[in-house]
């Protein structure tokens, strides 16, 4: 399988890849690179695959981001596990400065007239916990449900976050699929090549050793039976 590890890991070693890998962005982003150019497809649909991840990737669907890849991968008719690597551009290493560029634009251009600091966005991330806790606990008890803090999340973050990364988010999926489409095609075209220079040397080692075998068998300078006297000699 694509993406089956050989030595399956606990799940505190996988939150901490998540957030970090061990051999750092550089090497995942290589690693990326390297199955998606390694895919059996067409480029233009590996192509097609990696604008639908990287599409997906750069909106907040959180937990979700591999489901609606798979999905706008299969309408483009892409390739589905390029979609999948796509969504690996969003990561904690790009996604706060991708965030924040994007939510500054929804913004403008849903006319919001509201803070950015980081102290109004932990503000807004902490009253939408707070009210999902305390709409969970309601379900148990007397409590009535709070929606305010999530509300406030959903106006002033989340939409504007959406909204914003649907512009950005579009180009640079353009980039990444105008870019995919010369990498695969010149991977696959060496790697055919080499495949060729391989199997013809498999044929020419396969002729010497026939050749060898032929020239290693007994050959006969005369008939059977033409050295056996005549009759009545």
């Amino acid at each position: 399988m694509v993406f089956k590890r050989r030595d399956p890991i606990s799940w505190v070693a996988w939150v901490r890849e998540m957030f970090y890998p061990s051999g750092g962005f550089r090497r995942a982003t290589q690693y990326v690179i390297h199955r998606m150019r390694r895919l059996p497809d067409k480029p233009h649909r590996i192509a097609r695959g990696m604008f639908a991840g990287c599409f997906i990737g750069f909106l907040p669907l959180p937990g979700l981001q591999f489901l609606f890849g798979a999905l706008l991968a299969w309408i483009m008719r892409g390739n589905i596990f390029a979609a999948l690597l796509g969504t690996f551009n969003s990561n904690p290493l790009t996604t706060p400065f991708f965030a924040v560029g994007a939510i500054s634009l929804g913004h403008w251009m849903l006319g919001i007239d509201s803070s950015l600091s980081p102290e109004a966005i932990g503000a807004a991330f902490a009253n939408a916990g707070r009210d999902l806790w305390h709409n969970f606990l309601a379900i148990f008890t007397p409590r009535h449900m709070e929606w305010s803090g999530l509300l406030q999340f959903w106006k002033t973050v989340y939409v504007p976050y959406f909204i914003g990364a649907l512009v950005p988010g579009f180009f640079i999926s353009v980039v990444f699929y105008y870019l995919t489409i010369p990498l695969v095609h010149a991977y696959q075209k060496a790697r055919a090549a080499k495949f060729k220079e391989r199997s013809e040397k498999r044929t020419l080692l396969r002729e010497k050793l026939a050749a060898l075998k032929s020239r290693s068998e007994p050959v006969s300078d005369t008939k059977q039976g033409d050295d056996d006297p005549a009759p009545g000699t």
